[in-house]
């Protein structure tokens, strides 16, 4: 895009490039907002359609400007701030939980060569930046002075920092057999990864269970059922965004869906193929790669969906016990296993 603008407009290379950046970023940032407005609709009908209810169908055809209507309602609403709050961090936690959501998309490999920044680091850099998530759930508890979200607070970090330890091995498992960070990269090795037919590394039986313990991660991770003890009505009354009204709330309702979105692309990215068909057979690469993508996306935030209406929501000891004494032992064992197979097969330890 950098030598569209060279050739065509005539810019020197650094206006060129600040420009391509730029429209690169709006043409992720707004369809990733529409995106979230429509899903959010998607939810709410695959809740109502298995507890056999209509769920929404009112405002516009077949329901489809429920979400706009909802946003225009909590735009109109007035802000209130709590008088004993922190006023600038109270105002300053939902802008950091909606802008963490949106700047690990720049990594995201879209199709072969269709990235923001295609940088080396790309795994860690999402690694990072998605651990920022719990700066915005943390100043908002402690910064509404209400010892309910604040209770909640503590259990998001907790819970936050319990189950990235163990993505963490997920990731270095992942890292390992494609040797390299970059997604891109990670992507290319998972064609035709098992028997020279099948794309993704969640076929292989050694990165298998690394793919489910990923999946189950993130629902925790985004604070999705059964894991949403960070809003847990019954006892937190909404969590820490119980004092929160009008756009400050709706930041937090965007973030938190832009996350999910984001997920189920991680998911689908690093275990998955990615822009890659399912089979590597060369009449299916004729299909964009990018509408492979999105399928497998649909997929898993089908999955988010079903989890959330049919599972019930766990005890904090159940949450805890489940990301210290299972996963962490798990990931920690599949990283051994993993290593070894590599040194025995690649090194030539074995031979």
């Amino acid at each position: 895009m950098t030598a569209f603008f060279q050739s065509t407009v005539g810019l020197p290379f650094e206006w060129a490039w600040f420009i391509a950046t730029i429209a690169g970023i709006l043409l992720i940032a707004l369809p990733l907002m529409l995106a979230v407005a429509m899903i959010i609709y998607v939810d709410r009908k695959i809740w109502a359609a298995m507890a056999l209810r209509r769920g929404p169908n009112v405002v516009g055809p077949l329901g489809l400007l429920q979400s706009f209507a909802d946003g225009l309602k909590v735009f109109l609403q007035e802000t209130i701030i709590p008088s004993s709050s922190n006023k600038f961090l109270f105002l300053l936690a939902p802008i950091i939980t909606f802008t963490v959501a949106l700047i690990v998309w720049a990594v995201v490999p879209f199709q072969l060569g269709v990235v923001l920044s295609n940088i080396n680091v790309g795994l860690l850099y999402v690694l990072a930046a998605s651990s920022l998530g719990v700066y915005g759930i943390m100043l908002a508890g402690w910064s509404s002075n209400s010892k309910y979200p604040f209770y909640s607070a503590i259990r998001a970090a907790a819970q936050m920092v319990s189950y990235e330890v163990s993505i963490g091995f997920v990731l270095i498992a992942v890292v390992m057999w494609a040797g390299s960070f970059n997604l891109s990269v990670i992507v290319d090795k998972q064609q035709g990864h098992v028997l020279g037919l099948l794309n993704g590394f969640g076929f292989n039986p050694l990165l298998f269970p690394m793919a489910v313990v990923f999946f189950i991660s993130s629902l925790a991770e985004t604070q999705r059922a059964p894991f949403d003890l960070t809003e847990a009505e019954s006892e937190l009354v909404a969590g820490y965004q119980t004092e929160y009204s009008s756009m400050s709330f709706a930041l937090y309702w965007l973030g938190e869906y832009a996350n999910v979105l984001l997920m189920c692309t991680l998911n689908a990215t690093l275990f998955w193929g990615g822009y890659l068909p399912p089979i590597d057979w060369a009449p299916l690469y004729y299909v964009p790669g990018i509408l492979w993508l999105f399928a497998k996306i649909g997929f898993f935030f089908f999955v988010f969906s079903w989890v959330k209406a049919t599972v019930p929501r766990y005890r904090y000891d159940q949450l805890m016990r489940l990301g210290w004494k299972i996963f962490l032992p798990l990931s920690l064992l599949f990283v051994f296993l993993i290593s070894g197979w590599l040194m025995w097969t690649r090194v030539g330890v074995g031979a």
